[in-house]
């Protein structure tokens, strides 16, 4: 089995987690859709030195993934290509900021390091609370809560249309590598030269199977929208447990806890 077709079983297992049934799984995808937005946007708001207050919020995506019944070490490993990327950006940043914060010991803890490590927390919180919403949520499902948010029709289309067809292309990326491979026998990957000729090929079956597609679409009564996708209601259970956890997130973000957790600790223990 080649890269690409362990891709395809990768891609293809996510789609089988979405069909648990715990309470993550039964909540209302719009419900669902709406927390993840507000927990990112809570993310990022972050000050770059508040790194301590931020780890607080990593109780979210810790008891939302024991709840769901999904292992964490499942994220870890389909994040495992994107962490790298989310690293690289803020490493230069104890270059640029040499700024003293704190001391530990002798040791002097500069601004660039803390930055460092709060954006690296704030892409792994994001990624990790975006994987848990399409892990337990049916791509139908979202689009559907997308469209009752008055999302562009078109671009949940798109969406639509790329996340479930993504697998389509894949495939063919790998029935055009095995015919190469057999073509250049003990080859490692495809030669530079033929990058091209590759892409060309492969942009021409892409074009003719979206086609086809689409002619398959329009045979079954497509309009441009996909009226079909109908998302669970939106109940009362579903209304508390967003407002819990939109307050939760307000108070991480407005009150330092592990400032106040400690002004208790120290008043307990002088007592």
């Amino acid at each position: 089995m080649n890269g690409i077709d362990r891709s395809i079983g990768e891609w293809k297992s996510i789609e089988m987690l979405e069909d648990g049934n715990s309470p993550v799984h039964r909540l209302s995808p719009l419900a669902k859709l709406i927390i993840t937005a507000a927990y990112i946007l809570t993310v990022v708001s972050f000050h770059k030195y508040d790194l301590s207050s931020m780890i607080f919020m990593l109780l979210f995506p810790l008891t939302a993934y024991q709840i769901s019944g999904i292992p964490m070490r499942t994220c870890m490993y389909r994040l495992r290509l994107v962490m790298p990327l989310i690293l690289a950006v803020g490493v230069f940043n104890p270059l640029l900021d040499r700024t003293p914060l704190f001391f530990i010991g002798r040791t002097a803890v500069s601004g660039g390091v803390i930055s460092m490590l709060t954006l690296a927390l704030k892409g792994f919180l994001s990624l990790s609370a975006s994987f848990l919403l399409i892990a337990t949520t049916r791509i139908d499902a979202l689009c559907a809560a997308l469209r009752r948010l008055h999302v562009p029709s078109m671009l949940v289309t798109l969406l639509l249309l790329t996340f479930r067809y993504i697998t389509v292309m894949m495939e063919e990326v790998s029935v055009m590598s095995q015919a190469y491979a057999l073509r250049a026998p003990g080859q490692r990957g495809i030669h530079y030269k033929a990058w091209g000729s590759f892409l060309g090929q492969l942009l021409l079956r892409s074009m003719d199977r979206a086609q086809e597609l689409y002619a398959s679409m329009e045979l079954r009564g497509f309009e441009g929208t996909f009226t079909y996708a109908q998302g669970a209601p939106f109940t009362a259970k579903d209304l508390i447990c967003t407002v819990v956890c939109i307050g939760l997130f307000a108070l991480v973000r407005n009150f330092n806890l592990t400032l106040l957790l400690g002004r208790a600790a120290v008043e307990l223990l002088g007592r």
